[in-house]
């Protein structure tokens, strides 16, 4: 150990499974850079394996699949008072696609893709392999999971805020998404129905009416309700808008209506009534106002107030 972190100079810490989606996280900085081409974090589903490999530099890093890409500059030296150990994330899917995210970014300011992408080369064994074999590299922070290849959309390091918002906000979009009614699937369609962070105009504008975003707004816990907080039941705070386009306000204003009655119709049948899980208590909606003569844009917003039982021991020290 060196201070708070796991420093290797010579060794590799490997676990086999039996799943087919992975993904590993992990934080690190060098101290040395180890050698060109060593491996740091490795992926295996038994039919395809990637690796993140070092440059010989403190610099960049490369994904190797079947093909190769590199990483931009990510600062990985200790010595460097104002770098933080980076955080990747690299997953490997059923099919083979591999993805390395960097600071858990999917996107720059440009809604350019920010993350790395190859298809995995040929696999042999199934195993999750980290650390490194030369160089000095101290490990802040390592998480694996076998259960699915996850975005950082998907999931969080944090429990909780897997539980509270992630897992929570991306079950409504899935719901819609798996939705077979009228105007849900015909008119919106699944590239329009997204978990928005930002819903600002510059956000929206990138996807065409009609669309949905849901956002989360709020979560809390009014009362433990076991000794030593072992169980709540948390309450949150969905809020959908559904934005429209018509040719006039009206035509707009009627598509939208329709649509927000379907999306509320699917969601108190498929999440409402889930028992224990996702119980909806309560709803409101915001109906959109024309406020100008050249206006032909309208959002109509549904809010729904969920509570869901959650045990609280259930957390990764």
């Amino acid at each position: 150990m060196s201070g708070d972190f796991w420093r290797i100079t010579n060794g590799v810490l490997r676990q086999t499974h039996s799943s087919t989606a992975l993904t590993i996280m992990a934080a690190f900085k060098f101290g040395t850079a180890p050698n060109s081409a060593d491996p740091l974090l490795y992926l295996d589903n038994g039919t395809h394996k990637v690796e993140v490999r070092s440059k010989g530099n403190m610099e960049k890093l490369d994904l190797v699949g079947a093909t190769t890409v590199t990483t931009h500059d990510l600062d990985l030296d200790m010595q460097d008072l104002d770098a933080v150990p980076i955080l990747l994330r690299l997953t490997l899917a059923t099919d083979g696609t591999a993805n390395l995210y960097m600071r858990e970014i999917m996107e720059d300011d440009d809604a350019s893709q920010h993350y790395l992408s190859v298809t995995g080369a040929s696999g042999s064994t199934a195993e999750v392999k980290w650390g490194n074999t030369s160089g000095s590299v101290d490990w802040s922070v390592v998480y694996h999971t076998h259960h699915g290849a996850f975005s950082p959309d998907e999931m969080d390091i944090s429990d909780w805020v897997t539980t509270g918002f992630v897992r929570t906000g991306l079950n409504i979009v899935n719901v819609l998404k798996n939705s077979k009614r009228h105007f849900i699937k015909n008119h919106v369609g699944d590239s329009a129905i997204v978990y928005g962070y930002d819903v600002s105009s510059s956000m929206t504008s990138r996807i065409r009416p009609p669309s949905i975003h849901v956002l989360l707004r709020e979560v809390s816990s009014p009362a433990f309700l076991a000794l030593a907080g072992s169980r709540t039941d948390q309450q949150y705070t969905a809020i959908l808008y559904i934005t429209t386009r018509g040719t006039n306000y009206r035509d707009a204003y009627r598509l939208g209506l329709s649509i927000l009655g379907e999306v509320f119709d699917e969601l108190y049948t498929n999440t409402g009534l889930d028992g224990g899980v996702d119980t909806l208590m309560s709803y409101s909606t915001l109906l959109d106002s024309k406020l100008d003569d050249d206006e032909v844009i309208c959002v109509h917003i549904l809010t729904l107030n969920y509570m869901k039982k959650v045990n609280m021991t259930r957390r990764e020290a």
